[in-house]
């Protein structure tokens, strides 16, 4: 397996000698952080270069990808588990357009468009990888990695612990299989960790993931106000939620002293915090 991750963000020439170094985490700001949800995926096709070209434009913080594995190894980013949705997958291989993503090998991917489903203003965008990605945003934005139904792919948590190899600024690995983060900390005890929630965490999940050495909790902005949000950080925890859209809900979050809210519509977003 290629160390992709311990050298995602520097010309190919250096990618021998190079260590990830994406945008600074300590830049100030006030308010939570403004986290683009597959990149700027209301305006361009979801985890693609345009939309991290978008999150960047819209002045995202960070931006959340999807990543799962391809046949012969590959982190891609993809969010959902075949590619029917989000390319023009039944054209170039009608009898597997229902095939999971991880049957594909990366050449395979590279064959699909991923942006004409968006708009045709979007055709010939492909799937890139996730050192694709990162080098898309290399200084500009933070990167908050899920990973997407990993039970799908044993073992992949530790790939991608093995890639990180420590530390990286400006990176954060999140799922909401919380086993595997668990075995993702094991791997990696000094990256960043978040644990996904399809609703409201409960006192012993909070606890469990403090314990855990957790550092973000991220649940859904429905289940989310502002007595959880002190719940999380008495346990010297940070909390972000997904995925919010509308602006009155964005005003009713960002009351409630959440850390950081993800979005398709990072633009909006910021004008709403803006007041």
């Amino acid at each position: 397996m290629r160390r992709l991750l311990g050298t995602l963000l520097v010309p190919t020439a250096l990618l021998a000698t190079a260590t990830l170094a994406l945008a600074d985490t300590d830049r100030p700001r006030s308010g939570p952080e403004v986290v683009a949800h597959r990149g700027a995926s209301a305006d361009a096709p979801e985890n693609t270069l345009a939309a991290a070209d978008g999150a960047v434009v819209q002045r995202a913080d960070a931006v959340e990808v999807d990543v799962q594995r391809t046949a012969d190894g590959h982190l891609v980013l993809v969010h959902d588990a075949t590619l029917a949705r989000t390319t023009d997958v039944e054209r170039v291989f009608p009898t597997r357009a229902q095939a999971p993503v991880g049957s594909f090998t990366l050449a395979e991917l590279r064959r699909l468009d991923a942006g004409s489903w968006f708009s045709p203003a979007f055709a010939g965008e492909r799937i890139p990888t996730l050192g694709e990605f990162a080098d898309r945003l290399r200084g500009r934005a933070d990167l908050l990695v899920e990973l997407k139904d990993p039970a799908r792919y044993p073992g992949v948590e530790k790939e991608v612990a093995y890639e990180l190899d420590g530390p990286r600024p400006g990176v954060v690995v999140q799922s909401f299989d919380h086993d595997v983060m668990r075995s993702f900390a094991e791997a990696a005890p000094d990256v960043p960790a978040g644990w996904l929630f399809d609703g409201r965490p409960t006192a012993a999940q909070l606890d469990d993931a403090a314990a855990r050495g957790v550092s973000q909790i991220n649940p859904s902005f429905r289940s989310v106000d502002a007595a959880l949000v002190a719940e999380v950080r008495a346990r010297g925890m940070q909390t972000g939620v997904y995925t919010v859209d509308d602006p009155d809900d964005m005003r009713r979050i960002a009351a409630t002293g959440v850390d950081r809210i993800i979005t398709d519509r990072p633009a909006v977003l910021r004008t709403v915090l803006a007041g």
